[in-house]
């Protein structure tokens, strides 16, 4: 007998083993059997309580009392589930070069996914002092929080769309008026508005944002083009730092797991062997060139209106400055004026006119 042949044997016998013992525990004693964790069988594959449960943990909001009924459902749809992979396989379809690259395709998203969540899962979590730097350092977040309601209009073109616009901008506060322009010379746009709360809005445009006054217009870069945005109305509703907190907290993680994860993959095409061959060794190569010159134009736009931004808020604060000393110095004028106006008490009239005048009334 064979090494292989022997071990085959022992497996059997062992089976056979455990199946008696199995049954011998049956007939003792039924009540104690364990409990299942199989909730349907179809045919001859099972469907088991952790698939009901996988999926109804990807329900979100569910109230407790509506579980049951909702596992129920969830039950239905894996059984019919069930019924259409067998009938797809007995049919042969898994064989098809289309289902097997979707599962190839499908395998390897789930495969990469998982090992992104092993990055993300082992990453640690902010510290009261991270949380509490943030919260100091965007004020406009949180203590000074605003909810605008914004009228915009984004217009696509270069970079040498944006002093144009900024000139237009500076010739009128009339939205109309910087659409007609718009339409004058042929550019694509589309308006928006509407309410938007501080949160709800790209970083590089809320800092412009905070320093406007309700009925300002200005220019911002975006990634397509430009957007002109006239504050109509805002409202101040700050948020307490404890109340931010718990978003603080899961904001700075996923910051945190992102950075790990993009350090890891360039770890990973390093060490590896890339090659790219045939059409795409050239578009790549060229898609990977205006990628970064895009980059290049929009971080020199965000710039340069981060800039502009800061420059127009320093104008404006200068010019209240001025503005303010010259109403002060006015008012120190018109009081030193009012002062010399006042006249100054009467002199005491002399004796012998006093006495003429009396005598002129005898």
């Amino acid at each position: 007998m064979t090494s292989t042949t022997l071990g085959l044997g022992i497996r059997i016998a062992c089976t056979a083993l455990a199946l008696a013992m199995a049954g011998g525990c049956g007939k003792k004693d039924d009540s104690k059997k364990a409990a299942t964790q199989v909730a349907a069988k179809v045919n001859s594959d099972e469907i088991t309580v952790h698939q009901v449960n996988a999926v109804l943990s990807r329900t979100p909001n569910l109230p407790p009392e509506d579980a049951p009924r909702a596992k129920r459902e969830i039950l239905t749809r894996l059984v019919d589930q069930q019924l259409a992979v067998q009938q797809a396989v007995k049919t042969k379809l898994d064989r098809s070069p289309g289902v097997v690259q979707a599962l190839e395709s499908a395998r390897a998203d789930i495969l990469a996914r998982a090992y992104a969540e092993g990055i993300t899962k082992v990453q640690p979590k902010p510290t009261a002092d991270e949380v509490k730097k943030y919260y100091a350092e965007h004020p406009e977040l949180f203590a000074q929080r605003r909810v605008y309601s914004l009228e915009e209009i984004s217009a696509r073109g270069k970079e040498d769309l944006g002093p144009a616009l900024r000139e237009q901008v500076a010739k009128t506060p009339s939205m109309k008026e910087i659409v007609v322009w718009l339409q004058s010379q042929k550019i694509a746009f589309t308006p928006n508005g509407g309410a938007r709360a501080a949160e709800q809005l790209p970083m590089e445009m809320l800092s412009g944002l905070q320093k406007m006054k309700d009925g300002e217009i200005q220019v911002f870069a975006t990634a397509g083009g430009f957007s002109v945005v006239r504050v109509a109305a805002s409202k101040s509703e700050p948020v307490s730092e404890e109340k931010a907190t718990p978003a603080i907290q899961q904001f700075l993680f996923n910051r945190r797991a992102s950075e790990a994860l993009v350090t890891e993959m360039k770890a990973l095409k390093s060490a590896a062997k890339i090659e790219y061959l045939g059409e795409f060794a050239t578009d790549l190569a060229e898609a990977e060139a205006k990628a970064r010159a895009e980059a290049e134009v929009l971080a020199k736009a965000r710039a340069a209106a981060k800039e502009k931004a800061e420059s127009e808020a320093q104008a404006r604060a200068e010019e209240t400055t001025k503005a303010r000393k010259a109403s002060e110095e006015r008012a120190k004028l018109e009081a030193e004026e009012r002062a010399k106006a006042v006249p100054s008490k009467a002199a005491p009239l002399p004796q012998k006119t006093l006495e003429k005048g009396v005598g002129g009334l005898r």
